[in-house]
């Protein structure tokens, strides 16, 4: 990813771009949602960058990758997209959706944890409570899997990876406007503790972060 760690998810050039591209006519809540976007400041070892949105969800859709990275190695990685329909969604119950992908590569025996499903979704629900969020009509999957290899690729060990979909309405504000940077440093936690990553605050004792992974994953 080309985005600087640490920095602003910044759109400067972006509106010309096939990717994170905004058309002028869009509405104004959705051109202030994704600007709010763009404006997140999020923890260091964060890098993010607009992808391109997909076209069929919605009327308007905007789009970010990002990973988690030490050094050279991308320890987790996912998308985020945000959705709106001006007029209204009976499954969202709202205008706004929130749709996310976040996968990681885990140490086999933390694979096998029966109450590992369980613990990845209350990462994303913890994150969102943790800074009074709302998450309405949420819904997701956790998918744990496993990889040996054979023949030409016998050399390398099993690996176990972990996939987090999910999507939720977020509360819209003034002006119909949700808090999406918010929603973005909650979602950002959330990729943190999936690649083993200490919480942001300091001494949360609820919250359990996976060990450190070997490795990114393979595309």
């Amino acid at each position: 990813m080309a985005a600087a760690q640490g920095q602003r998810s910044d759109g400067a050039g972006e509106m010309e771009s096939s990717e994170g591209k905004v058309a002028e006519s869009a509405p104004l809540p959705f051109r202030a949602a994704v600007d709010a976007l763009r404006g997140a400041r999020l923890r260091p070892e964060i890098e993010i960058d607009p992808t391109r949105a997909p076209q069929r969800l919605a009327p308007h859709a905007y789009a970010l990758e990002a990973a988690v990275v030490d050094g050279e190695e991308d320890l987790a990685d996912g998308r985020l997209v945000l959705l709106h329909d001006p007029a209204g969604h009976d499954a969202w119950q709202g205008t706004f959706r929130l749709v996310t992908l976040v996968r990681a590569e885990l140490e086999p025996e933390m694979a096998a944890d029966p109450l590992l499903p369980e613990v990845c979704w209350s990462w994303l629900t913890g994150a969102l409570q943790s800074r009074g969020l709302s998450a309405g009509e949420a819904s997701g999957t956790v998918t744990r899997a496993g990889s040996h290899y054979f023949g030409g690729l016998s050399e390398r060990p099993p690996a176990s990876q972990i996939e987090i979909r999910a999507s939720w309405t977020p509360r819209e504000g003034p002006g119909g406007v949700p808090d999406t940077a918010t929603h973005l440093a909650a979602w950002c936690e959330l990729l943190c503790q999936v690649a083993g990553l200490p919480p942001a605050a300091p001494g949360d004792a609820s919250v359990v972060s996976l060990p450190q992974r070997r490795g990114p994953l393979s595309p």
